[in-house]
């Protein structure tokens, strides 16, 4: 990021009581971007968009926006708006009134607020006549098009959502997903949002940061998160994952923590003294025939298939009772069956080595 960030959060800490739901954070977000905040259930992301908003009030630290602090900003005053899970939609108003509400609010003319509010049901894609529906009218989709009209109508600076298609069925919400990303990319605007969901995140963020405990773990873009995470915590979050736990001792060796792994000589460059856990994607490993080479393989049992859809997932039980994964494209499945013997490999290229907090760290990487 170049020059100065539109949105600073600088150092803030939220308490409740004796509760720390946020501990000294600090973010830069630049104009335009999608900007994506994930975590588990009480990792502080909701509580950081609702001091963003003015919901609630910073304990410490500093907000600041296009160069003014707006923390101690009432919250009506703030060039933000929030799009609700819930959407708070006005179920005795009609669709053109919801989205003129808040041009209202700010004594707009009747006429230009209705010029307004449809020139939103355009940008929404909805037909002008529901400018006269009723909220009840609507389906769930059609719904959350009307309350992104309404947000937009404040004409904020930045939208923050709340896990607004949390509610909706998996077809919609992948639907949404992509008109969501379209319209950030019409608007030009800056968008905060917040989801459970790591597949969201994925398609439509320009980046993402992991939440957890009232910190952020790791800020970067989708592909990297997903390819290079910094810790274990972030390695699982994002998805399905092989992880081996692994020391290199004083001689250069590696003692295999959990599964025992058989590796080319050189295929790991980690320094004496290193330990952490490899990771591995799913995708990434194979099934091996018996003349067939990596840098990396291990033995087991096949004990478990699921159809994905465009994707076939193995789950492979190796020594101690530890089980990985592994997933083909459902075009090229593998031709074994349940209880059959199997070796696995892959590659260098293929792992991720994360080390712990006092890991021997220099010299670390891929061969």
């Amino acid at each position: 990021m170049t020059g100065r960030a539109f949105l600073q959060i600088e150092d803030v800490t939220k308490r409740f009581g004796r509760f720390t739901a946020l501990d000294r954070i600090s973010l830069d977000i630049a104009e335009g971007e999608f900007f994506t905040i994930v975590g588990p259930s009480g990792s502080g992301k909701s509580t950081l968009i609702r001091l963003l908003v003015g919901i609630d009030d910073v304990t410490e630290g500093t907000i600041r926006l296009n160069g003014e602090r707006i923390d101690q900003m009432p919250a009506n005053k703030r060039p933000t708006c929030m799009v609700f899970q819930s959407l708070a939609l006005f179920p005795h108003m009609s669709v053109g009134r919801n989205i003129e509400f808040p041009l209202k609010l700010r004594k707009v003319a009747p006429e230009a607020r209705r010029t307004r509010a449809l020139e939103l049901l355009r940008l929404l894609r909805l037909p002008e006549n529901y400018y006269g529906k009723m909220i009840g009218q609507l389906s769930g989709g059609e719904r959350q098009r009307v309350a992104l009209a309404r947000a937009l109508a404040f004409d904020p600076q930045i939208i923050v959502f709340d896990e607004p298609l949390s509610a909706l069925d998996y077809r919609l919400r992948k639907t949404l997903e992509k008109e969501l990303k379209d319209l950030h990319a019409r608007t030009g605007k800056t968008f905060v949002y917040i989801t459970h969901s790591l597949e969201e995140a994925m398609v439509m963020s320009d980046r993402i940061a992991i939440m957890r405990e009232g910190r952020f773990e790791q800020i970067a873009s989708a592909e990297e998160i997903y390819s290079r995470p910094i810790s274990r915590f972030v390695a699982n979050f994002m998805g399905e994952v092989n992880l081996f736990g692994v020391t290199i001792d004083d001689a250069g060796q590696a003692i295999w923590n959990e599964a025992e792994i058989e590796a080319v000589p050189g295929s790991l460059a980690l320094a004496p003294g290193w330990h952490g856990a490899l990771m591995v994607r799913p995708e990434l490993i194979r099934f091996l025939q018996a003349e067939e080479t990596a840098d990396f393989r291990i033995t087991g049992t096949l004990v478990a298939e699921y159809a994905l859809g465009s994707r076939i997932q193995y789950s492979v039980e190796v020594a101690n009772g530890v089980q990985l994964t592994v997933e083909r494209p459902f075009e090229i499945r593998h031709d074994v069956s349940i209880g059959v013997p199997v070796t696995l490999g892959w590659d260098r290229d293929a792992i991720h080595p994360i080390p712990e907090p006092n890991s021997q760290e220099a010299g670390h990487g891929k061969a």
